[in-house]
Order: structure tokens, then sequence, then C-alpha cells
């Protein structure tokens, strides 16, 4: 058994939803010492979230955020934590709602998704920033 932990920073995004799988990658070769095994990710925020969903029409994407704004809309009279502006509440929930972290099958040096699966950024802020994931590869080394 091996494991394998380190930090990956994503590229500042605007606010939607992101196919991400591209950069996550990118970032861990290491991957490819694993002949099977699980990669959980886990977002180091709290107005942003992380999906797994369609990575092949991005209108998924597209409409995904539309769904999200209206369900949450910026502004909402309802919130009182408004400090850091109006899309700052409706952030933390959109968050909650998709959630911080993923779990991902490894096998043969590679994620295990389904044909038409993505890892997904949803930045819920405007001006999300750059963002970080603590990565940790557990498996069986090749």
């Amino acid at each position: 058994m091996q494991i394998v932990q380190s930090t990956l920073r994503l590229a500042p995004k605007r606010r939607g939803v992101h196919l991400i799988t591209d950069e996550v990658m990118a970032q861990l070769p290491e991957i490819a010492r694993f002949e099977r095994g699980l990669l959980h990710l886990f977002l180091q925020h709290t107005s942003a979230a992380l999906s797994l969903n369609e990575n092949a029409d991005p209108d998924v994407r597209r409409d995904t955020e539309a769904f999200m704004r209206r369900l949450i809309p910026d502004g909402d009279p309802l919130f009182s934590h408004t400090l850091e502006g109006p899309d700052d509440m409706p952030a933390h929930l959109k968050s909650m709602l998709f959630g911080a972290q993923l779990t991902l099958p490894v096998t043969d040096g590679r994620l295990a998704l389904g044909t038409w699966q993505g890892i997904y950024l949803v930045e819920a802020r405007k001006h999300g920033g750059s963002r970080r994931i603590v990565a940790t590869l557990t498996g069986v080394p090749r």
C-alpha cells in the first residue's frame, strides 16, 4: 500500500461550473505509479465546490450554473451574512449543496471515470481567486 499527498493549485476562474479534470491530472503525475486505488480530492474553500458530471457538452455546465443562480440568487434579503458582498452567502450554500470533496477510483495508473464523466469546480464567487485542492492517492503501486 502506498499513499501520496499533495496540494494542487487551480488557476482563478470566473463564477461558473468549470471542467478541471485536465488541470487536476496535470498536477498528479504520481497517479501513473498506481495499479489500483483511490484518489481523494478535498477543496480547501467554503465558497466553491467539487462535483463529477458530463465532460463533453458545455451546455450541462451552463445549465447547472443557471439553475444554481435561480435556486440561490445573489443579494437575497433573507441572508444576513453579507460582509464580503451579495454573492458571499449564496456561495457558501452552493458549496454545501455540491460538497467539497470527491473520491475517485484509480485503475492502471489512470482515473477510472465513465466515458462522459469529468471533474467540475463549481466557482460560486464572482472573483473566487486561486483554489487549493488537497489530493491524496492511496493504493497498490504498479
